[in-house]
């Protein structure tokens, strides 16, 4: 990669930033296509976040990705968003147009792009997810603007709030049937799961040694797919337990890959050399 006057600057806004492989991703994409572009991680929270996207116009940077703790934060800041981001009340890439800040969410469509690399398709299929926070919201947003059937949501403890108000606000938007559950109850998730195509985790249930809510041989079967949104390790414990009872399991090494290729063709109107990134990230 060659630095120079030219150079088109996007990055990542998070706190923290350094664990990320988003420079290590789209460099090596920027540098395979022959783009004179260059991603850099900035160290950003809510204290300094107002003064980073400002500085999104003052440097005429193409965009930049967000993570933690900033995708809610952000949206006050822009001058549009899009209807997944609109949905999710999230933004986790924004793309400078000519000075015209806009947000996308492309965390869902990402998960819903790594299902289908592998032949899995939930359209008009029901389908039961494990969380309310934004990796679930984003996965449930774009699943329903998608037009899967149904969606079981499950969260851990009953203190819904906010996440219950843009739940429902995506099943009045979409049409789509979303109902929400106590991750306590196991009788209700087991036929949940019973009535799914997929079981999909976006909460830390699977890293730990106690998986006792999902422990249950009886809620997998050999034609379920269980999904952990987590990445590393690339077997957690719900995927080790599910894989053993023949499940079909699947890591969020595949949405990590997907989301920032949109992102990557949001900036560039090049389609990621997606292949290419896979054999260097999965490594």
């Amino acid at each position: 990669m060659k630095i120079n006057s030219s150079t088109i600057l996007t990055g990542l806004f998070a706190s923290p930033c350094r664990h990320s492989i988003s420079p290590i991703m789209h460099n090596e994409a920027f540098n395979k296509l022959n783009l004179n572009y260059a991603y850099l991680a900035f160290e950003v929270d809510k204290n300094n976040l107002k003064d980073a996207v400002n500085s999104i116009k003052t440097l005429n940077m193409r965009g930049v990705n967000l993570s933690m703790p900033n995708k809610k934060e952000v949206i006050k800041y822009l001058d549009e968003i899009s209807e997944a981001a609109e949905l999710t009340q999230s933004v986790n890439t924004i793309v400078n147009d000519n000075g015209i800040l806009k947000g996308y969410s492309t965390d869902g469509e990402g998960f819903i792009k790594s299902l289908e690399e592998e032949n899995i398709f939930i359209k008009d299929k029901n389908i039961t997810i494990l969380g309310t926070g934004g990796a679930s919201i984003a996965i449930i947003s774009q699943a329903a603007l998608y037009g899967v059937k149904g969606i079981y949501v499950f969260k851990r403890d009953t203190n819904w709030g906010e996440q219950k108000k843009i739940i429902d606000n995506i099943a009045e938007k979409t049409n789509c049937s979303i109902e929400l559950f106590s991750l306590e109850n196991k009788n209700i998730l087991k036929r949940k799961i019973d009535d799914s195509s997929i079981l999909i985790n976006a909460t830390s249930v699977g890293m730990k040694e106690d998986v006792s809510l999902i422990e249950d041989k009886t809620f997998f079967r050999d034609d379920l797919v269980v999904s952990d949104c987590i990445y590393s390790p690339a077997k957690t414990k719900l995927l080790q337990i599910s894989e053993k009872e023949g499940c079909k399991i699947i890591n969020g090494m595949g949405m990590l890959l997907y989301q920032g290729a949109l992102s990557f063709e949001l900036w560039t109107n090049e389609k990621m050399p997606v292949e290419y990134i896979k054999n260097i990230i999965f490594k």
